[in-house]
């Protein structure tokens, strides 16, 4: 609750009044100041009314690509019986206030607004609550309260479309992609039998020992399993424009770009990001949610909960790269790795060579780099590219992994 510059002249004016009024026994001025007084508790009790809105929000989509349209449906409903709701409302959409009209809305009956969230940003765009501003008809008190849960708006990166993917080291078991002249399905593990599987996969030895049907499952190896690791550490991406830093968006870009293509093969992917390696949820939606951090909160986060296993020995703090390079070279997750990063990691893509005895093909983008760079660094193929298009352009150009 607020007291306006209005509500507080007139009360510091009624205090006047009866004060002199009763000092020098003037009745008019103890009326006078009594009626300040009670006009001014009359517009805190009707500023203290508590209208029960219940409110909705619909959002139309709520997970959009960058610069695609999105709209939000609010319906705000009064659900008092007596009193009609006549104050004044605004929405929260990000940064920006969306005002909501609450003229005369009578008991039961209910209104709509619909407005456009703003997706010029990746990002996740929270909207709501509902704020709602009760005054007096003098103008004397204020008070504001929320109404209504906040709604989520995710703001995917741009894709962009990737003809090429790269080939698996074994050979694909219907024949797309085909790099060695041998190779089928592996053995993973035993399950138990059920009806309709081959009676050729059963593995009658365990079966007799434990005395249930014990069927072969197989795993096929031969499909390219990808593997992309986003760098959001702020040092590797130092250049920021109103705050943004494009090269960052740029490799938010690429990886969604990677991620959409693996999916369009039905191949096998991972993301990995340097500062949340272990996050969970569709990949879009960690893209959509990432964000740079600094060198102490990642020092933190691989020290205090570490994802890929023990933090033992996870890598010296204060260096996170290391840290997840070393766990994607125990765990080997898949066969080809994608490294996507900005300027500031130049000098760390020397690290990225001890992982080729685990992952045979390594690919290192770097965005927005000024000094041109060799094409390969000790062994890894490195890419550097301005933005999200030339790497789609750049990773259709590679002709051998």
């Amino acid at each position: 609750m607020k007291i306006t510059s209005r509500g507080i002249g007139l009360l510091v004016g009624a205090g006047l009044l009866l004060l002199l009024g009763f000092r020098f026994g003037y009745p008019e001025l103890t009326l006078l100041g009594t009626a300040a007084a009670i006009a001014v508790g009359c517009a805190v009790g009707v500023a203290a009314w508590r209208p029960r809105l219940q409110v909705e929000r619909r959002a139309d989509p709520d997970r959009v690509g960058r610069g695609e349209p999105a709209t939000m449906a609010l319906t705000v409903r009064n659900g008092d019986r007596f009193r009609s709701a006549n104050m004044i409302a605004e929405d929260q959409c990000g940064s920006r206030p969306v005002p909501v009209p609450l003229l005369r809305l009578r008991p039961g009956r209910d209104t709509t607004v619909s407005y456009p969230v703003p997706t010029h940003r990746r990002g996740v765009v929270p909207v709501g609550p509902l704020r709602v501003t009760g005054r007096d008809a003098l103008g004397l008190v204020v008070m504001a309260r929320a109404h209504g849960e906040v709604a989520q708006v995710w703001v995917h990166p741009r894709i962009h479309p990737l003809s090429a993917v790269p080939a698996g080291v074994a050979r694909s078991m219907d024949g797309r992609i085909d790099r060695v002249p041998h190779g089928s399905i592996t053995f993973d593990s035993l399950r138990e039998y059920v009806v309709g599987d081959e009676l050729r996969r059963v593995h009658w030895r365990t079966s007799a020992r434990i005395g249930e049907l014990m069927v072969r499952e197989h795993l096929d190896t031969s499909l390219p399993r990808l593997v992309v690791v986003l760098d959001d550490r702020a040092a590797a991406h130092p250049v920021l424009v109103d705050g943004v830093a494009e090269t960052f968006e740029s490799a938010c870009e690429a990886a969604a770009s990677v991620v959409a293509a693996a999916r369009r093969e039905e191949l096998p992917v991972a993301l990995v990001l340097v500062a949340d390696p272990g996050g969970g949820g569709d990949f879009l939606d960690r893209l959509a949610a990432a964000e740079l951090r600094t060198a102490p909160a990642l020092a933190r986060d691989v020290s205090d909960g570490d994802p890929f296993g023990s933090a033992a020995t996870a890598g010296p703090a204060g260096d996170p790269l290391g840290a997840v390079l070393n766990r994607l070279r125990q765990q080997r997750l898949g066969d080809t790795l994608v490294f996507l990063t900005g300027p500031g990691a130049r000098d760390d893509l020397g690290q990225l060579g001890a992982l080729r005895p685990a992952y045979p093909s390594v690919l290192a983008a770097v965005f927005g780099d000024l000094v041109p760079a060799p094409g390969e660094t000790a062994g890894v193929r490195v890419l550097d590219v301005a933005d999200g298009a030339e790497f789609a352009s750049e990773w259709d150009g590679v002709r051998r992994w």
